[in-house]
C-alpha cells in the first residue's frame, strides 16, 4: 500500500481576485508562499519518501518549500499533474464568465473533468508503482485534485478545496482510496487563518451541457 497526501498550491493574485488560472502560470503571492510554510510544518509531523509536483510554477514552488522543510532535496515534476485546462474561461473573473457562459454553456477549449481524471489518476498511480508501500507528497491544483476524489468517491459531494489544503489517498490494489478530506494529521486542523472562502478560491467549470460556477481552479 502506498500513501498519497495531495495538496493545493498556496494562493496566487488570479486565486486572490477571483479569476480562473487553469494553465496559465501564474506565480504565488507572498500569501500562498506563508500558506506553503504552513503546510510544510504540518506536514513535518510525518516522514516521508518523496515529494512530487506539477510543473506549473505555483505548485512547483509549493512543492520546492515543502521539500526544503521535509529535507527531502529535488522536487521531481509530473507533467500529467498540470490543471485543467479551462480554455476561453482562463484569466477571466467570475463576473465575465457569468456573462459569457451562462447555465448550459461550456467555454471553448475546456477540458471535462472525465478528460482530467483521464491523465491525473493514470500518473497517481504509476507513482504508486515505482513507491510500493512508502509515503508521497503530491502537489497539483484544484481541479486535478478534484477530479481524484470523484474518482475515489463517485458521487460524493466534497467541500472547496482550498488553498495549501491537504487530502490523503491510499492506493492498494490498484485503486485509489480516500483516507481523509482536508487530512488533520494526527487530529491538528490544517490552517485555521485560511477561511474557505469564494475570494480565496477561483472558479472551476462543471461538466458539459453545465454551468460555470465557483469551486477550487
Amino acid at each position: 500500500m502506498t500513501e498519497l497526501y495531495l495538496v493545493r498550491h498556496g494562493e496566487t493574485d488570479w486565486n486572490a481576485a477571483r479569476r480562473i488560472q487553469g494553465r496559465t502560470d501564474i506565480p504565488l503571492n507572498d500569501a500562498g508562499r506563508a500558506q506553503a510554510r504552513q503546510a510544510a510544518e504540518l506536514l513535518g509531523r510525518r516522514r516521508w519518501d518523496a515529494v512530487y509536483a506539477s510543473p506549473l510554477s505555483r505548485a512547483h514552488e509549493t512543492a520546492a518549500i515543502i521539500a526544503d522543510r521535509l529535507g527531502l532535496g529535488e522536487v521531481t515534476d509530473v507533467d500529467a499533474l498540470v490543471e485543467r485546462d479551462y480554455g476561453a474561461a482562463e484569466g477571466m473573473s467570475f463576473e465575465q464568465i457569468e456573462a459569457l457562459y451562462p447555465e448550459g454553456v461550456r467555454a471553448p477549449g475546456q477540458e471535462t473533468r472525465a478528460e482530467v481524471a483521464g491523465r491525473v489518476v493514470p500518473a497517481l498511480l504509476a507513482l504508486a508503482e515505482r513507491h510500493p508501500g512508502e509515503r508521497l507528497v503530491v502537489v497539483s491544483h484544484g481541479g486535478a485534485i478534484r477530479s481524484v476524489l470523484q474518482t475515489a468517491e463517485p458521487g460524493t459531494q466534497h467541500p472547496r478545496i482550498t488553498n495549501a489544503s491537504v487530502h490523503s489517498f491510499r492506493v492498494e490494489d490498484g485503486a485509489l482510496q480516500l483516507i481523509a478530506f482536508d487530512d488533520p494529521i494526527e487530529e491538528e486542523s490544517l490552517l485555521p487563518e485560511c477561511d474557505d472562502l469564494d475570494e480565496q478560491n477561483a472558479v472551476e467549470a462543471a461538466e458539459d451541457g453545465e454551468t460555470l460556477q465557483r469551486t477550487d481552479a
